[in-house]
């Protein structure tokens, strides 16, 4: 039976642990007019004889989008987790289809049925995917007092979780660890991450975490100490990173170019200030292009991607920036092949240290424009039975819309 070039082919239905039970009218009359219906074996066994054929998502998920669009044209179901484009699969499928092909009809998200079950401010609350995402993306979350609920693959998962907050000083959180809400088998236990020892989780399982522990908390403000980075030495001090990242300003969807990017503290921090923020770190000694991409992992920005390369080469191939920062390898030729390859609108700050590097950044302010800024610092420091004043080398930053 075709379908009405007018009306979409495919309908997303949001589908809960309770069945059909949860389901619209519209939801239901869609699946009885299929005659192709996709999903998880577990959801398609919730569903009561229909004369759609019935097919399940194979793993990974990915390699059923062709099977799905084979049927354009078809009156067909895709079933989804609850509210599919809440770390569902909606958008995994509707960005290959035009809008007019597609119908949605979500069901309560697990989010929703959490914060009901514990009686959770939901606007109050963090909620991450974590089906496919490293734990430590929750590292910046973790603050006394702050509550969190996230969605983990399975029961080892869960026990995963437990071992990274009490590594990270959280043990005294408590964790309630909710199996298939709003269905038959729902089951909610609760035990801090100390004590943690449930061995019989299966799949969904949700965890709400009430954050507590005398672990470091990450602040949100540009400038993390030092030590929140391993770091040779090479590294954009406290004070300086956080003039930098001013200057840098990051907004919400922009890419950042890290030319040096040395432990990639300033990538780091750029991917700290928004979700949907990006960077390319460019390095080109090994060492420090791993210790980067460690650091970034660790502090919870696993999106950090490294281009082990000494600029200019490497850059020609790479999505264009929107900021730009020569932390290391500053010289003529790399400023004349940015200037040529960027984008009018294009930020660019640098800092330099050396006289030589000055001098460049001078001579570029002279003709191009832009602001100069000499940045010099002292710390109090021992001075035989009192104290003075140690400066560190001054740094001239140049910050310019190209």
């Amino acid at each position: 039976m075709p379908v009405s070039p007018d009306g979409p082919w495919l309908t997303i239905v949001g589908i809960g642990e309770d069945g059909v039970d949860g389901l619209s009218r519209t939801a239901c009359e869609a699946l009885e007019r299929a005659v192709f219906v996709m999903g998880a074996p577990r959801h398609l066994a919730l569903l009561p004889p229909l004369t759609a054929a019935l097919h399940p998502w194979p793993a990974p998920f990915e390699d059923g989008i062709p099977a799905l669009l084979a049927r354009r044209g078809q009156p067909s179901v895709m079933l989804a987790s609850g509210d599919p484009f809440w770390f569902g699969a909606g958008t995994t499928i509707t960005r290959h289809l035009d809008r007019a092909e597609w119908v949605a009809h979500p069901a309560l998200s697990t989010f929703a049925l959490a914060a009901a079950h514990l009686g959770w401010p939901l606007a109050e609350t963090e909620c991450h995917g974590l089906h496919a995402a490293p734990l430590t993306r929750l590292r910046r979350s973790f603050a006394p007092g702050r509550r969190a609920i996230v969605l983990v693959r399975d029961g080892a998962s869960v026990g995963a979780l437990a071992d990274y907050l009490r590594a990270e000083g959280f043990g005294a959180s408590e964790l309630h660890v909710m199996e298939a809400l709003g269905g038959h088998r729902e089951r909610v236990r609760a035990a801090t991450a100390e004590t943690l020892a449930f061995d019989d989780i299966p799949h969904p399982v949700a965890v709400g975490i009430a954050f507590a522990g005398g672990g470091d908390v990450m602040p949100h403000t540009s400038g993390l100490a030092d030590d929140w980075f391993e770091h040779d030495h090479q590294i954009s001090k406290r004070p300086v990173r956080a003039l930098t990242l001013s200057a840098l300003a990051p907004r919400p969807g922009e890419m950042l170019w890290d030319i040096g990017t040395g432990s990639g503290s300033i990538a780091i921090e750029w991917l700290l200030a928004h979700p949907s923020t990006q960077a390319i770190g460019i390095e080109a000694d090994p060492t420090r292009a791993d210790r980067a991409r460690s650091n970034a992992t660790r502090l919870g920005v696993d999106r950090l991607r490294l281009i082990q390369a000494r600029a200019p080469d490497g850059l020609a191939d790479l999505p264009k920036p929107d900021a730009i920062f020569i932390g290391g390898g500053l010289r003529e030729a790399l400023l004349e092949t940015l200037w040529t390859m960027s984008a009018p609108g294009t930020r660019l700050v640098a800092n330099a240290v050396t006289l030589e590097s000055e001098a460049l950044l001078a001579s570029w302010q002279t003709r191009k424009g832009g602001e100069l800024l000499r940045i010099e610092l002292a710390t109090a420091a021992p001075l035989g039975t009192r104290r003075g004043w140690r400066s560190s080398y001054p740094i001239t930053q140049w910050s310019v819309t190209l």
